[in-house]
Formats: C-alpha cells, structure tokens, sequence
C-alpha cells in the first residue's frame, strides 16, 4: 500500500466528515484546491509540519491521517524497497 493513497482516503474521509468541500478546506486552511486535490487522489507526498497543518484545519491529531484502514490492513505486504 502506497502511503500516498492511504493519507489521502484519511483525509479525503475527514474532511467529508466535518462538513468541508475542497474549496472551503482551501479557504480555511491556505492550501491550494489543486492541492487538496492532488492529496486525496494519493499524487501528493505532504510532509509532516504539512500533516499537522492539515490535521490541526480539520480538528484531529495528525495520526489520524495516517492510521491504517481496513483497505490498507487487507493489502498483502509489499517488499520494502531498498535504498
């Protein structure tokens, strides 16, 4: 699983949840539309002080963007790449 995609569908599921369309989280958070967009279908690779951003916009903890779902826990496991 790709963690790209799984911090996406979090945060896709949050931001439905507390009532925000992508515009309106744009407004409120300062991020860009494009980017929310590109968020949510995984094409973004947010950074952690981004996570917080994000999360702190929606009122969760930034954990809660990158929990496990129960897609991500039914995934077979990939090989790490290495570096």
């Amino acid at each position: 699983m790709d963690m790209r995609r799984l911090v996406g569908r979090n945060f896709a599921r949050l931001r439905k949840q507390k009532g925000f369309t992508q515009e309106k989280f744009a407004e409120a958070s300062g991020f860009t539309q494009q980017y929310i967009s590109g968020l949510e279908r995984g094409e973004r690779n947010p950074t952690i002080v981004t996570l917080f951003e994000l999360a702190s916009t929606l009122g969760v903890s930034h954990v809660d963007l990158v929990l496990p779902d129960e897609e991500f826990r039914n995934e077979s496991p990939k090989t790490p790449k290495r570096r």
